[in-house]
């Protein structure tokens, strides 16, 4: 059987065969043409250039013509390539010739124009044979002519020149025929592997039936590439369910206007069984499977059904689909943050356009305050709105909205029910809540208005008001079960966010009241302080300033890992503590020991109890500052060390020996370090918050505060804001404390010191100078007190104390302190004197006279301390004398 392949490749040769024969005929015959031409064109110009030469016309009126003109003729000859030049007159009588044994004849030939004055050019047959022939006349001065001069070339000579020609000739055709049947060669081999060998008759057969059954079918059938291109649009029918414009074949199915749904599977590599898809009008139930192994490209076969007449049933189908993916969109999309009104902005904002086009919550006060709402009121704050343009006659975001008895609002409210009014217009219970608002939105276009109760655990939270305008359908009973379904699952987001309000609150408010509300008043540090609670929740970092006896200042910070109450409660609990131990006048070193014993207690027994997780991660640091001596003291609990900024702009961190975290009970002593600063120097405090977090290690952060801390000197203020600026994270995970304190020295001229003997006469002198150094100070008013208790203070260190005995005061601000040290550990104690005592009543003067009494120990003793505000008016007055004193405390009075 002969293939459509081989009839095409034999064709193609015959054509092929065809062609080069003729154009080989066609290139000897124009060769021989210009052959021909060149041979007359050159006789003609050669025999008209020797008739015009110079001398000619002497040479033929010499005796002897032809011996002068023979040797001329021939080189002419032999410079033109003409086979004669023949030189004769009128007679007939030839001159000159190429063959020496033809001058002298005779000459036959059409010269008779020539030698009418017209040159010319012919063909015939001479004496060399057949040639071809020009002739041109000679003439003299006066135009008449004289001779004729005529050029032959033999007609051989011509045809030896295109012989010359003919092997070329071949040879291109030859090549030409090689090029062109290869070329069909390989056509015909691509289209046997098209046809897969079949011959003109099978394949006439074949397309029959192929446009028979695919065109005479009501299915659409497509053929799509892996690239999802159209190859092939295989019926009319699948154009016409398609609506497929007239240039779909080759096109991406993108690009042909599809329902997005159809073009996604068209190019995409899965299969489908009667999937239901919209096309126009109509609805399709495709059905699409690989050609493979059936092609030898894989590709896709799709067909098309139309099922119009379910399109009810599909149209409900698809309503409850998209009702289902609003409804799991909402669920992913509402209560993303812990925020009421940014949850209740979600539930408004997922429902617009897809089931209303406005839709407005309305809250309750107590909900957007974090808190529980008792009963159900008809006031509620709008907290938000979606799908309104600027100029909406609604009721803005924030105002309070009291709702009238019987409207469908408060009826949703005071009812928890939904209420569904299709036609607002004419619902007159809706329109008396503000009629001329209720024009103003029926001119809006608002038509259709679905109210519906948030409710959570039983309690109504505020309502959602769903608002449809313009070509939208009312809401009907459908509407209102999703509406309700939809408004529960806010509900539910909207009181997580409450509850977790009403806890951030309640931990701020608790937080707020453990932290310190203000610094005291002081005069040995110009402190500063910055508290950035984390985003996830109130902390345990916490800070303190705390006075100290003597004219020093204590700085706390401390750290308690996490986050929530008990990290507030307990950063409380150990702030408490850290008070009640620096009022003792301890050490750092012994005031963290005495807090690491407390932790470790306290973790026992919340550990017995059960009640709650133990005190683990609490870090502290306590450092004490002496604005007499100007040295720091500090010591560390696992926290970080302090940083010093000294006045030239170094920076350096005060290292403290490495002791655990509070609470692991180690058993290993606290130790501490010193350091003499000058004044103008800043102490700087602060949590791992502020230098370490996920970005960033701990020693690019200390790194980053040295560089933030050095420079210029700055004011604590100042200082505060350029660090929080320069360290502080965009989102900071951790919260942070920052404590900066500027130390000031008290002037060595507000300072007086004494050694006393431990000898009774020598409290006298000593008291003697003391009154004196008041009255340089300009403190006159309140020397008669201090006078009792320097007398009080020393006589006791005298009798019951130990050398060396020493007496300070020191003049503040706003006080006036008077020490008196010795060498004995032991102390004195206010107590109540019998009426039958000799003693036991001058540390009740010193209370009565000081403002502030105590004791504190050093490694080499005690010190007893009186403080005495400096001022008129705060003190009795010079006039109550000690026995006015004593009675009223043996009358039962303060004491």
């Amino acid at each position: 059987m002969r293939s459509v392949a081989r009839e095409v490749f034999l064709l193609q040769l015959v054509l092929v065969v065809l062609l080069v024969a003729a154009a080989v005929v066609a290139l000897v015959v124009q060769a021989r043409r210009d052959t021909m031409t060149d041979a007359r064109h050159r006789t003609l110009a050669a025999a008209e250039s020797f008739a015009h030469s110079w001398g000619l016309q002497e040479a033929l009126n010499s005796d002897n013509p032809t011996a002068k003109l023979q040797p001329l003729a021939e080189a002419a000859r032999k410079a033109s390539g003409v086979d004669a030049l023949i030189v004769y007159k009128l007679d007939g009588i030839t001159l000159t010739h190429s063959d020496p044994r033809q001058i002298g004849k005779h000459v036959i030939g059409p010269y008779a124009e020539a030698a009418r004055g017209k040159p010319f050019t012919r063909t015939f047959e001479g004496a060399l044979g057949l040639s071809v022939v020009s002739a041109a006349p000679v003439k003299d001065p006066s135009g008449r002519v004289i001779a004729l001069v005529a050029a032959p070339v033999t007609v051989e000579k011509v045809q030896k020149s295109v012989n010359r020609q003919l092997p070329l000739f071949l040879a291109t055709a030859v090549g030409a025929l090689a090029l062109a049947g290869g070329g069909a060669g390989l056509v015909s081999r691509r289209l046997r592997r098209q046809t897969h060998g079949l011959g003109p008759v099978e394949m006439t057969r074949m397309y029959e039936h192929h446009d028979a059954v695919l065109h005479a079918v009501r299915e659409g059938v497509l053929i799509v590439g892996r690239d999802g291109r159209l190859l092939l649009l295989v019926n009319d029918e699948a154009r016409r369910l398609l609506d497929l414009p007239a240039d779909a074949e080759g096109r991406h199915v993108g690009d042909l206007g599809l329902d997005r749904r159809t073009a996604e599977l068209l190019a995409s590599d899965r299969t489908a069984t009667d999937e239901v898809h919209l096309a126009q009008d109509r609805l399709l139930a495709v059905n699409k499977r690989s050609t493979s192994p059936y092609g030898a490209h894989q590709r896709s076969v799709v067909t098309l059904r139309d099922t119009t007449e379910l399109r009810w049933l599909s149209g409900r189908a698809e309503v409850a689909r998209e009702r289902l993916r609003l409804l799991y969109d909402a669920g992913t999309r509402i209560g993303s943050t812990l925020n009421v009104v940014r949850t209740a902005e979600e539930l408004a904002q997922v429902a617009v356009p897809r089931f209303a086009d406005i839709v407005t919550v309305e809250l309750l006060d107590p909900v957007l305050k974090g808190e529980e709402p008792a009963v159900a009121g008809t006031e509620l704050h709008r907290a938000a709105i979606a799908g309104l343009t600027p100029d909406h006659p609604l009721h803005p975001v924030g105002e309070l909205l009291r709702f009238v008895p019987g409207t469908p609002v408060a009826a949703g409210v005071d009812q928890v029910r939904s209420v569904v009014e299709p036609d607002l217009a004419g619902s007159s219970a809706w329109r008396s809540q503000d009629p001329e608002r209720a024009r103003r939105i029926l001119d809006h276009g608002v038509h259709s208005l679905a109210v519906v109760p948030l409710r959570a655990r039983g309690v109504v939270l505020g309502l959602v008001d769903f608002w449809r305008s313009g070509d939208s359908p009312p809401f009907d009973d459908e509407d209102r079960s999703f509406a309700e379904e939809l408004a529960g699952r806010a509900a539910v987001g909207i009181d997580n966010a409450r509850r977790y309000t009403r806890e951030r609150t309640m931990a701020m408010t608790l937080q707020r009241s453990l932290m310190p509300r203000g610094l005291p008043d002081q005069d040995a540090l110009e402190v500063a302080h910055r508290y950035l609670p984390a985003k996830a929740g109130v902390g345990g970092d916490w800070f303190d300033v705390i006075p100290l006896p003597g004219a020093r200042v204590a700085l706390v910070v401390g750290d308690v890992v996490g986050h929530g109450l008990h990290a507030a409660a307990t950063m409380g609990r150990l702030r408490i503590a850290v008070h009640n131990f620096s009022a003792l006048d301890l050490s750092p070193d012994e005031l963290l020991g005495h807090l690491d014993e407390l932790v470790t207690h306290i973790d026992v027994q919340d550990e017995d109890t059960e009640e709650g997780p133990a005190i683990t991660g609490a870090t502290c640091l306590y450092v004490v500052y002496d604005s007499v001596s100007g040295r720091v003291t500090a010591a560390t609990a696992g926290h970080l060390p302090p940083a010093v900024a000294h006045p030239d702009g170094r920076v350096e961190f005060l290292h403290p020996p490495v002791s655990p975290p509070l609470g692991l009970g180690t058993g290993l002593p606290f130790e501490t370090t010193e350091l003499s600063l000058p004044e103008g120097s800043r102490l700087v405090l602060y949590t791992d918050g502020l230098v370490e977090n996920r970005s960033r290690d701990l020693d690019a952060g200390l790194e980053a505060l040295r560089a933030a801390l050095s420079g210029p000197d700055r004011t604590p203020e100042d200082t505060c804001a350029t660090v929080m600026q320069s360290l502080l994270p965009a989102r900071s995970t951790d919260d942070v404390a920052l404590l900066v304190a500027r130390t000031r020295r008290l002037d060595p001229a507000h300072v007086a010191e004494w050694d006393v003997p431990r000898d009774p006469a020598g409290v006298g002198p000593v008291r003697n100078d003391c009154v004196r150094q008041l009255a340089d100070w300009g403190l006159q008013d309140i020397a008669y007190g201090t006078e009792l208790i320097l007398s009080e203070l020393i006589t006791n260190a005298i009798r019951y104390g130990a050398e060396p005995i020493h007496v300070r005061l020191l003049h503040t601000r706003s006080a006036l302190i008077s020490e008196v040290s010795d060498g004995s550990s032991t102390s004195p104690h206010i107590r109540q004197a019998k009426a039958t005592d000799e003693d036991g009543r001058g540390l009740f003067l010193v209370a009565q006279f000081a403002e502030h009494w105590g004791t504190r120990y050093s490694p080499r003793g005690k010190t007893i301390w009186a403080a005495q505000a400096v001022g008129p008016g705060a003190l009795p007055s010079e006039e109550e004398s000690p026995e006015h004193l004593l009675s009223r405390w043996e009358d039962g009075g303060e004491w």
